[in-house]
């Protein structure tokens, strides 16, 4: 890669793209114990964002030592890179070349070709760098071995907390999470993470989510995130829980496509308010969901926990969607724009990862390990509309008391707005921009000639039963063919929405939020 330089086209990237809030919360709730313990999990927290530096670009330290302005500076450590996450990561420094599709877990010169035909064991492994020996040859070495001195630097700082720790089962996730890290070996820790059940504070830390590769969706990036536990809130979302099985059965597919049985035993739905982010969920959009763990083994049999992250959504509701529905929602229509929808919608999402089949119906395998690179769009795109479907079935059964169907639809079509200004080069971009296509297609909104949009009820209704059947018959398939093709075809962003959207940066309306996070900011210093 050619050396950057300090040249870009125009310094005021963060004031127009991102706002600025401080993550707090009230630590009254945690014990003694539990406060003595944040210092250390700060501390392993803020590794990941070195080694998720290294994952994404490289050299930290060699490329800002080009750049001088302090501006410029800042928006490097946003994007973890020279890379524009909310603009398709497109490159902002001048003389670097376009971001590799591998990110650094491969070498940027590594053709795809010859990466498979050389065949290796540990080809799809999720933990492992991909490096040249001194002949130029490919071969793999485990993140264990290859970030070995700030893996024990971090695996120490948790092992340091689990000591003063109170709470049994927090304690044991600790430990095994400290061992994890230093053996590439999760499953134990994942175990019992999805285990606790009492705790207020928690920490989710680790290699993650896929996303970063974007040229297999292999191998999985660094990240944390520390967490306070809404307990109030939490209580009011377990009704949910119970509902899966029916609404497992009342997917709009043949039975095949959803003959497998979500675990509701162990599934939990939580809200957080979170305190902390650090590495792959901190670059770019900033996440406002978790739904772990990934490994689908895990989750068949011990079920899954969809935390919330409420402090974090609240302040993309306010400085974010609001401001921009008052641009883009029809007047009539803007009262259906409500945070509680925003918060629904955002927690059936994460619920309805749970929903569907996780193998193939024809023998391919497992949906991820058939869909290839093309599993994350897909999945994230089944998680949006079906849970849509799931709202509109609880809606119309009377389980779901609060707000209006149309609240929940609007402030949908607005939280579409809100998420395709990050682009749609990412896993969620294509996924919204399908959803939004697929919408456009079927007169589920109008677009009015003041550039405003107008939900139109009963034809959302049909949109999301037939996109809901299209995904989930894809992902039953394995029709990578097909998914490639609809990706193609329907994951662009069209020259209509690209002016409305243009009108949102005109206004100067935040695309997302950074934040100012850590001891200081929580008063502890």
């Amino acid at each position: 890669m050619d050396s950057p330089s300090d040249d870009v086209q125009g310094t005021d990237q963060i004031a127009s793209k991102y706002v600025s809030v401080k993550l707090t919360t009230d630590l009254s709730i945690l014990s003694a114990s539990e406060k003595k313990m944040l210092p250390n999990l700060f501390a392993a927290a803020d590794i990941m964002n070195d080694l998720f530096w290294i994952q994404a670009y490289g050299n930290k330290e060699a490329l800002m030592a080009t750049i001088s302005n302090p501006e410029l500076r800042r928006f490097t450590e946003i994007n973890y890179g020279p890379w524009d996450r909310l603009n398709n990561n497109a490159p902002f420094l001048d003389h670097i070349e376009l971001k590799p599709l591998g990110a650094n877990f491969y070498p940027s010169d590594m053709t795809k070709e010859e990466f498979e035909e050389l065949g290796l064991p540990d080809e799809k492994d999720l933990y492992s760098m991909v490096r040249r020996d001194e002949m130029g040859k490919l071969f793999t070495i485990p993140y264990h071995e290859f970030f070995r001195d700030k893996l024990e630097a971090a695996s120490g700082h948790l092992l340091e907390a689990a000591e003063v720790c109170e709470d049994k089962e927090l304690q044991n996730y600790l430990e095994l999470r400290a061992k994890a890290l230093l053996n590439d070996e999760f499953n134990a820790s994942d175990i019992a993470w999805i285990s606790m059940k009492n705790n207020t504070l928690d920490i989710i830390i680790g290699p993650i989510e896929h996303y970063e590769d974007a040229l297999y969706n292999y191998r999985t990036a660094y990240e944390a995130y520390i967490l306070v536990k809404d307990k109030v809130w939490s209580k009011k979302l377990e009704k949910y829980i119970d509902l899966l099985p029916q609404l497992q059965a009342n997917l709009p597919v043949p039975l095949a496509y959803k003959k497998e049985k979500p675990n509701t035993d162990a599934a939990q739905l939580n809200a957080y308010d979170v305190i902390y982010y650090a590495g792959d969920c901190n670059s770019g959009s900033k996440t406002i969901a978790v739904n772990l763990p990934n490994d689908e083994g895990i989750q068949l049999e011990y079920g899954a926990r969809r935390s919330q992250l409420k402090n974090a959504m609240k302040a993309k509701f306010d400085h974010i969607l609001t401001p921009l529905s008052k641009e883009l929602i029809d007047k009539e229509q803007l009262k259906h724009v409500t945070f509680n929808a925003f918060f629904s919608n955002t927690m059936f999402h994460e619920v309805a990862h749970g929903l569907g089949i996780k193998e193939t119906i024809n023998g391919k395998g497992s949906v991820r390990e058939a869909l290839g690179e093309t599993y994350s769009a897909l999945e994230e795109g089944k998680a949006d509309i079906l849970g849509l479907h799931m709202i509109t079935q609880l809606k119309e059964q009377g389980l779901l008391k609060e707000g209006e169907l149309m609240d929940y639809y609007v402030t949908f079509l607005a939280g579409i707005f809100r998420s395709v200004r990050f682009g749609a080069s990412s896993a969620h971009g294509k996924a919204n921009m399908v959803r939004f296509n697929y919408f456009n297609k079927h007169h589920a909104f109008t677009r009015n000639s003041d550039g405003t949009y107008t939900v139109n009820l009963e034809k959302m209704k049909n949109a999301i039963q037939g996109l809901s059947s299209l995904i989930l018959q894809l992902q039953g398939d394995g029709d990578k063919e097909k998914v490639m093709e609809l990706m193609a075809n329907e994951g662009i962003i069209p020259e209509n929405l690209q002016k409305d959207l243009d009108r949102l940066s005109n206004k100067d309306i935040p695309v997302d939020i950074i934040f100012e996070q850590g001891i200081k900011v929580l008063g502890l210093n």
